[in-house]
């Protein structure tokens, strides 16, 4: 655990943020969440202090700012902003209409948990079936699960684990586009 200090985590963010300079204009972070799941399969975790938050966050903000980007912090509240960062979410009404240069008409806000500031949020994937096993996930209940799961894969199927059982009921869902037709220019420049 020695190896993961605070000067080591800023250290590889000026590395990433320097490679992709140019490339990308917005840095989404997050500081660990220590759910249960995290605590059980990854027990020698620290959690990060309010004190240590705030240093990163101040020095990451310099760092993306350095380097043409904007940083938003992912479920952490507003502590940040303070330092440049952009708490409004990271994934806005304006960044979508950004990234494909038209207008929407999107319906009600619909954050995925309180602590989200996104415009529309969704868990994709299905839990015990990521062979990565990173120690910080709350996704992965143990190794077992995993195991098993991933021997369930079927790449044919339309489902992540397994196929379907006589009981199960698919809904075909109602797909609607937002795009009002409207040419947006915003962000199209730099």
């Amino acid at each position: 655990m020695t190896k993961y200090t605070v000067k080591y985590h800023l250290e590889q963010f000026e590395g990433i943020s320097a490679a992709l300079e140019g490339y990308t204009k917005n840095c989404v972070i997050s500081f660990l969440d220590l759910y249960q799941k995290v605590k059980r399969n990854f027990p020698e975790v620290k959690m990060v202090s309010k004190e240590q938050r705030k240093y990163l966050g101040q020095r990451m903000t310099r760092i993306a700012t350095e380097h043409k980007m904007i940083l938003r912090p992912c479920g952490e509240g507003t502590e940040l902003a303070a330092f440049g960062a952009d708490c409004n979410g990271c994934m806005t009404q304006q960044i979508y209409e950004n990234a494909i240069h038209m207008s929407l008409d999107m319906p009600k806000k619909q954050s995925l948990r309180k602590e989200c500031a996104c415009y529309l949020g969704n868990d994709i994937g299905a839990y015990n079936s990521c062979p990565h096993m990173c120690k910080y996930c709350y996704a992965n209940y143990d190794e077992k699960s995993v195991r098993l799961n991933r021997i369930n894969h079927n790449p044919k199927s339309a489902f992540l684990i397994g196929d379907d059982m006589p009981n199960d009921k698919v809904h075909k869902a109602v797909q609607k586009s937002w795009i009002n037709g409207q040419i947006s220019l915003n962000g199209f420049f730099i």
